[in-house]
C-alpha cells in the first residue's frame, strides 16, 4: 500500500474518532438514580419536612422539580418494569411482585439506548427475578437486598458477600464502574438502592440521629376510613401488632424475645461482624430495657411505634442523602455535571403515618405520588417546580429523545422533553392512569384502578376473581371512590353518589374509558 494512502485512511479514522469523542459530549450522559419507598414527605426540596436532605435539595434547586409526579402501579417490581419499557404493567407482562417474572427478551429502553451508541450499566436492586438484559454491566442485589455486608449477584453468574453498608457499596460501586467506561461513548448508569425499603436498618454511624427528634402524627393518623371499605380492610397499619411488628419493624427485642418475625431479623443484624453487632445491639438493648420497663398499649404503644418507625426510616434516609452528594462531587471533579442528566426517584411514595399506614399500593397520594427532581445537562433551559403531570412510564422516551434515538410507537409514555425545554409546552396530558393488581398478598390492598385530573380522583376497587380467590375469606369488595384533591386532599371523604359531584363523576368516567381505551387495558370486561 503507497504511503498517501496510508496517510488518507489514517486521517479518516482520526476524523471518524473525532466524530465520535464529539458525538459522546454533544449527547448529554444521564445518572439514573432510583431509590426504594422514598416518599417526598421525606425530602425538604418538597416543602415542610421532618429531615433534611441537603443534597436531593441541590438537585432541585440546580435543576427541576416535578410536583405532581406519579406512579403506574405503586409496587416495586412493577414500577421498575413501568420504567424499564415505558409501558404499563398490563403490556410489560409484570403487574405483581408475587407471581411476576419480567421477561427480559421484550423490548426495553437499555437495549434501545445501547442500539443508540450508549454504554449501559445497572448498579444495585433489580428485584424483577429474571436476569438483566439490555446492559453493558449489572452487578445486583439477590432479590430485596440486605442493608448490612449485602450478596451481590454478579454478570458472570457468581455471588459475593461486599462488606459494607448497603447504600455505601451500591455508591461505591457505580463510581468504579464510571471508572472504568469507555470514556469515548456516552453512557446512562442505573443506580438502585434498597433504601428507604423495610425494616430500615441504619448505618451503625447513624444509629443514635433523630434520638432526640419528636415526629408530628399526620392530622389523619387516626382515620376511622368512613365510606371507604378497601381502607377499612388492609394490613398495612402502625398500630397493628400483625402489620408493624414491635421486633421486626421497631427492632424492640431483647435475648429470648419471640414474634412471627424476630428470626428474620436477627438473621439481617447477624450478617455484621461480632464486633459491629455488639456496636448494634448495645444501642437497642437499651431501648428494649426501656419500653420493657415500661410497657404500653392501646394509643400510647401505637404512637410509640410510630416513633421508631420515623426515626429509623430517617436514619436510612440520611445515609441516601449523603450517597447522592458523593456521587455528584464524583461527576464534579470529573467534569461531567455540564453534560450529566442526573435524575433521583423513588420506586412510588410511602406511608409516613398517613391514615395510620407504613407500605404504599393505594392509588392515594402519598403513594401514588413519586419524588422526581432532575438537574439538566446544557441546553435545556427550565427550572424550577414542573406542575404539569408526569408518570414512570415517561422515562424511557425521555432517555431516548435525549439520546436522539427513535422513540418506538408502542412506547406508552410521553418523553419530558418538551416540558424541559420550554416552561409552557402547547399541550400536555389532562390526566394519569393507575392500576394496582397485587391481592391477594402481603398487606392485603384491594385490586383497583382509576383515573387522577389536576383535581379530582376517580378509583375502582374491583372484586377478585375466583381464580386468584382469597384463602383469608374476605369479603368481595366493588367500590368507586371519587376525591376532590382541591377541598379534601387528604383524601378523607368519598364524594360518589353525592349528587353535587353528579357532573364531575360522569365526566371522570367517561375520561377514565377513554384511557383505558388509549392504554388498550381491558380490564372492564374481565371483572366478574
Amino acid at each position: 500500500m503507497e504511503k498517501h494512502t496510508i496517510l488518507t485512511l489514517s486521517i479518516v479514522n482520526c476524523q471518524l474518532s473525532i466524530c465520535a469523542f464529539a458525538m459522546a459530549q454533544t449527547r448529554p450522559n444521564i445518572v439514573y438514580i432510583m431509590t426504594d419507598d422514598h416518599t417526598a414527605q421525606m425530602m425538604s426540596c418538597y416543602g415542610p419536612s421532618p429531615v433534611q436532605t441537603p443534597n436531593l435539595d441541590r438537585l432541585a434547586h440546580e435543576g427541576v422539580l416535578f410536583r405532581h409526579s406519579f406512579v403506574a402501579n405503586s409496587l416495586s417490581g412493577p414500577s421498575r418494569a413501568c420504567m424499564l419499557t415505558g409501558k404499563f404493567s398490563h403490556k410489560n407482562g409484570f403487574t405483581n411482585n408475587e407471581h411476576g417474572i419480567f421477561d427480559g427478551s421484550q423490548q426495553t429502553m437499555p437495549k434501545l439506548m445501547q442500539l443508540a451508541g450508549y454504554q449501559t450499566a445497572l448498579i444495585g436492586k433489580w428485584h424483577l427475578v429474571s436476569t438483566p438484559t439490555g446492559f453493558n454491566h449489572w452487578d445486583i442485589l439477590e432479590g430485596q437486598g440486605e442493608y448490612y455486608n449485602p450478596t451481590f449477584l454478579h454478570q458472570d453468574g457468581t455471588r459475593s458477600v461486599e462488606q459494607g453498608y448497603c447504600t455505601d457499596v451500591i455508591t461505591d460501586k457505580a463510581i468504579r464502574w464510571m471508572d472504568q467506561r469507555d470514556k469515548s461513548q456516552p453512557f446512562i448508569l442505573f443506580v438502585h438502592h434498597k433504601a428507604c425499603h423495610r425494616d430500615w436498618l441504619p448505618d451503625l454511624k447513624d444509629l443514635r440521629a433523630f434520638e432526640d427528634q419528636t415526629f408530628d402524627l399526620p392530622a389523619n393518623f387516626w382515620d376511622d376510613y368512613l365510606g371507604r371499605t378497601a381502607a377499612q380492610d388492609q394490613e398495612m397499619n402502625i398500630a397493628s401488632d400483625h402489620d408493624m411488628d414491635l421486633i421486626y419493624d421497631n427492632k424492640i427485642y431483647l435475648p429470648g424475645d419471640a414474634s412471627r418475625l424476630s428470626e428474620l431479623y436477627l438473621n439481617y443484624v447477624r450478617r455484621l461482624s461480632p464486633e459491629d453487632q455488639k456496636t448494634y445491639f448495645q444501642f437497642h438493648d437499651s431501648l428494649s430495657r426501656a419500653f420493657k420497663a415500661h410497657p404500653l398499649t392501646g394509643r400510647a404503644l401505637t404512637e410509640f411505634k410510630f416513633q421508631r418507625y420515623m426515626r429509623d426510616y430517617a436514619k436510612v434516609t440520611k445515609s441516601l442523602d449523603e450517597n447522592v452528594g458523593r456521587l455528584m462531587r464524583y461527576l464534579e471533579s470529573h467534569d461531567l455535571l455540564r453534560n450529566t442528566l442526573v435524575v433521583y426517584t423513588s420506586d412510588q411514595g410511602f406511608y409516613m403515618g398517613e391514615h395510620g399506614w407504613f407500605d404504599k399500593r393505594f392509588m392515594y397520594e402519598e403513594s401514588l405520588n413519586t419524588p422526581l427532581v432532575m438537574r439538566l445537562p446544557e441546553g435545556y433551559r427550565r427550572r424550577g417546580e414542573v406542575s404539569e403531570m408526569v408518570q414512570n412510564i415517561d422515562y424511557a422516551p425521555t432517555f431516548l429523545e435525549m439520546a436522539g434515538a427513535v422513540v418506538p410507537p408502542d412506547i406508552q409514555g410521553q418523553s419530558l422533553v418538551p416540558l424541559l425545554k420550554d416552561n409552557s409546552p402547547r399541550k400536555w396530558r389532562d390526566a394519569i392512569y393507575y392500576h394496582y393488581y397485587e391481592f391477594p398478598a402481603e398487606h392485603m390492598v384491594r385490586r383497583h384502578y382509576g383515573i387522577r385530573t389536576q383535581r379530582y380522583k376517580l378509583i375502582h376497587f374491583y372484586p377478585h376473581t375466583a381464580a386468584a380467590q382469597d384463602t383469608t375469606h374476605r369479603p368481595r369488595i366493588d367500590q368507586w371512590e371519587l376525591y376532590d384533591l382541591q377541598t379534601d386532599p387528604t383524601e378523607m371523604h368519598n364524594l360518589y353518589g353525592n349528587p353535587s359531584y353528579r357532573k364531575v363523576q360522569r365526566q371522570l368516567h367517561r375520561r377514565l374509558r377513554q384511557l383505558q381505551k388509549q392504554y388498550d387495558d381491558p380490564i372492564e370486561q374481565q371483572i366478574p
